[in-house]
């Protein structure tokens, strides 16, 4: 465990209120502030402004937490893009459907599971690259995922038939995967406690903006060029990417070593890949994320999570083909604009669920003069899991009842509505799960991230034979059913549970 996953101290709460005093983080917190050295103030002071920080920085600027604000900003958008590439390369050939099932001779059935072929992967591979990126640093990892899925993007581009596109594919999902669990822990070493929903929201924001994002793009290369340049175009942005990423992209594992002169933490930041953490690694690590499944409220939030973001962000992607481009018939250029809804309901949900989710604790916290229980953010996740629900009997109702042939807009808006409720609940609860286990926000991000691929890589095979069963219009009542029972009251029991679970060690539930 990073110096820096050590200063976020954990929570207990004052029996006599709901909104509890966070005694244990407060306590620990001043007595550290009283035993720092005057130099050590002085040099926060002059860093920071104030001694009032959570965590407490140690006196060395390669330290993370004392970068410019600037450089924590860069290295997080490369990591979100980093992380969006993800879901961006997996949701990429949408659009191309029809064209791959003509090229490689497969049904267009075939062909989607190049899509959930790449979810489930993106779901598992993180475990493999976490215990990695703990002993070499994050910034050795990112490069190197960035130079082979670039590598296996090629090898796409270049496959003769279904077998090897779809090993090529499953191979570029193994690669890119890394950021899409690691931008969690990337937040927690680089920006403070008070700033975290936020800049986790950035994060968040494009990894949902990857879905639609992809085939929105690539519905234009597709319809006017051959469709293989999806995986040179994907290729290249992992070169770009990777070059940026040189320049830009210092290392956040703080192992609090070596502190000495500015070329020193020049070299620590960009230049080393070596082993920066000697601590002998154990197969257990791999799987240790998946021990999350014990922690209740952890394993809550990532379920609260992952339904919301099967149907509000996997539905609304790879059903889009099958619902809206036969319907209305439309072209590849035509159909990558009906993700037009959930790109501007992700960027409008994100408002809520990141920066004014922060607005949200903090006024809270000066209103009753210390911090709020993690469980007062989750007022928010009620709007976004009630507006997913919205959106998609919006969407499922209005695409049964239009016309055939004849385009009509109200499904997109209903897309649009259910991908600012699932922005919601995707920032609200990953930082909720953050701060109920901030000694190991990395597990989290993980494990978070594999219960949302696991569900939204199964979700595909039921989604066909449930429409054809019930209807697409009478689908949205299942919808509503299953987002109700998984997310809504499970938030509720959050909620009610959330003072007995401070009263325990958050390493114990």
């Amino acid at each position: 465990m990073s110096p820096n996953e050590d200063k976020t101290l954990g929570e207990i709460p004052d029996k006599s209120d709901c909104d509890h005093v966070e005694e244990k983080d407060i306590a620990v917190s001043v007595n550290q502030t009283r035993l720092l050295s005057e130099s050590h103030k002085s040099y926060l002071l002059e860093r920071h402004g104030t001694l009032d920080l959570d965590p407490i920085p140690s006196m060395d600027s390669a330290d993370p937490y004392n970068w410019p604000l600037w450089k924590k900003i860069i290295n997080l958008n490369l990591v979100a893009f980093h992380a969006c590439m993800g879901t961006f390369t997996a949701a990429a050939i949408i659009c191309a459907y029809e064209d791959i099932a003509l090229d490689v001779h497969v049904s267009l059935q075939q062909v989607s599971y190049l899509t959930s072929l790449q979810i489930a992967i993106l779901g598992g591979a993180p475990l493999f690259w976490k215990p990695l990126s703990h002993r070499f640093g994050r910034r050795p990892i990112f490069l190197l995922s960035l130079v082979l899925s670039g590598i296996c993007n090629i090898g796409c581009a270049k496959s003769p038939d279904y077998a090897s596109m779809a090993a090529c594919r499953a191979l570029v999902a193994f690669f890119i995967s890394p950021a899409m669990a690691i931008g969690s822990v990337v937040v927690t070493e680089t920006f403070f406690r008070h700033e975290r929903a936020r800049y986790i929201g950035i994060w968040t924001i494009m990894v949902t903006l990857g879905v639609p994002i992809g085939p929105f793009i690539f519905g234009f290369v597709t319809q006017r060029v051959n469709y293989r340049w999806i995986y040179w175009i994907l290729a290249i942005i992992n070169a770009v990417e990777f070059v940026l990423y040189i320049f830009f992209g210092p290392e956040t594992r703080y192992v609090g070593s070596d502190v000495g002169s500015e070329s020193s933490a020049l070299k620590r930041e960009y230049m080393s890949l070596r082993r920066i953490d000697p601590t002998p690694m154990k197969v257990s690590e791999f799987i240790h994320p998946l021990t999350l499944c014990t922690n209740i409220p952890v394993l809550l939030a990532a379920i609260v999570y992952a339904m919301v973001f099967l149907f509000a962000s996997v539905m609304n992607s790879v059903e889009v083909p099958k619902l809206l481009q036969r319907k209305f018939e439309l072209d590849a250029q035509q159909l990558g604009l009906q993700f037009l809804g959930l790109i501007i309901g992700s960027l409008f949900g994100e408002q809520l669920g990141g920066f004014m989710s922060d607005m949200w604790m903090n006024a809270r916290a000066k209103k009753i003069g210390h911090k709020p229980a993690p469980e007062y953010r989750l007022w928010l996740s009620y709007i976004g899991i009630l507006l997913s629900i919205a959106g998609m009997v919006v969407f499922l109702v209005c695409t049964e009842q239009a016309t055939p042939g004849r385009w009509d807009v109200k499904p997109v808006v209903g897309t649009g509505i259910a991908a600012f409720g699932n922005q919601v609940v995707t920032t609200v609860l990953t930082t909720y799960a953050v701060d109920m286990h901030p000694q190991d926000a990395g597990s989290v991000g993980v494990f978070v991230n594999f219960v949302r691929s696991t569900w939204g890589f199964i979700g595909p095979f039921w989604f066909t034979p449930m429409f054809d069963s019930v209807g697409i219009a009478n689908s949205s009542g299942v919808v509503s059913a299953l987002i109700m029972g998984c997310s809504f009251f499970p938030t509720v029991f959050l909620q009610w549970q959330g003072k007995r679970w401070h009263n325990n060690d958050p390493d114990k539930l």
